[in-house]
């Protein structure tokens, strides 16, 4: 049975990170921190009022220089439930669009006195260079095939509140692990927390370094209990793939069938935006007895108020 009590707030304690760039950063003190303090937010965002004062007066850039829906209206409402006031800027309405340098464009973001900054970008390490020059904290939402922290927060948080642990938990990550950063999070989390991880997915998706690696979905779906599906990143994608979307899904998509190589009432994550029929059967991606992906989306917003609280302790 999922959790339905919040732990009460760490209101003294100090996150030990200027910024949130990496799951590799943190302990499993540091994840489990976030993970407590998230619940408390979960239960908070179900209140009728649910807007408090805790960042009044400080001023949070979203600098989204890739698209997104999920990640960025969920940093936004996190800010929001805060108090916080939010600027939105896009790559579009930057002067990156009029030759300006990424540097630059971080230099002069810094000189405004900005007290968070979100960043998502195409390329790896940028968050990393973000932290660099901006005095306030930054979170990476996502850099390239790199890494993106909060989402493997929010997934650990959906694993947890539904199995209650996740140590021994047996997890299995499928698609396009390659090109995902979303992959190469959870992977490291799930680890640290020690969960079990296994990786399918046809040749060409899997790094070669990756252990417990298979392109057989019978074997990587057996013993599962939870099954993350993950979409093609085609936009990433340097050549196009060996395969047809339809012969895709035939091979590799989650379906009911699929699923039921699993253990007996595996459920199953999405981390968005979801190719329906390409990844993923659509009545599997909508059943409540198995999908957890509207959760993982309420999770969202609750692990990104957390992080927000607990970087800007030091400057309220």
């Amino acid at each position: 049975m999922p959790l339905t009590t919040a732990k009460k707030p760490l209101a003294k304690t100090v996150f030990p990170h200027k910024d949130f760039i990496s799951i590799a950063d943190l302990s499993c003190d540091d994840i489990s921190h976030v993970l407590d303090l998230a619940e408390h937010y979960v239960v908070q965002n179900r209140r009728m009022s649910q807007i408090n004062a805790l960042l009044k007066g400080l001023v949070m850039i979203n600098l989204f220089l890739e698209n997104s829906t999920r990640t960025r209206l969920s940093f936004e409402m996190a800010a929001k439930r805060l108090g916080a006031g939010v600027i939105n800027m896009t790559a579009e309405g930057s002067s990156i669009k009029k030759g300006e340098s990424f540097i630059d464009t971080l230099k002069t973001l810094n000189a405004m006195r900005p007290d968070l900054l979100i960043i998502r970008h195409s390329e790896e390490n940028s968050a990393h260079k973000a932290a660099d020059i901006l005095e306030c904290p930054v979170i990476n939402a996502g850099d390239g095939t790199g890494e993106h922290p909060t989402q493997a927060m929010l997934d650990a948080l959906t694993l947890r509140r539904h199995f209650r642990s996740l140590k021994e938990l047996n997890v299995t990550i499928c698609g396009d692990i390659l090109h995902s950063r979303v992959a190469h999070s959870n992977g490291i989390l799930l680890k640290k927390m020690g969960a079990n991880v296994k990786w399918v997915g046809p040749q060409e998706f899997l790094p070669p370094s990756l252990d417990k690696a298979t392109t057989s979905m019978e074997e990587g779906l057996s013993g599962a209990d939870a099954v993350m599906v993950l979409r093609i990143q085609k936009e990433r994608l340097q050549k196009s793939p060996s395969f047809t979307e339809e012969s895709y899904f035939r091979d590799y998509g989650l379906t009911t069938e699929k699923l039921a190589l699993a253990k007996e009432g595996a459920v199953i994550l999405h981390p968005g935006p979801m190719n329906r029929g390409i990844e993923i059967e659509a009545t599997l991606a909508d059943d409540p007895g198995r999908s957890l992906i509207t959760m993982q989306v309420e999770m969202g917003v609750a692990v990104r108020i957390a992080c927000l609280d607990l970087l800007t302790r030091h400057r309220r």
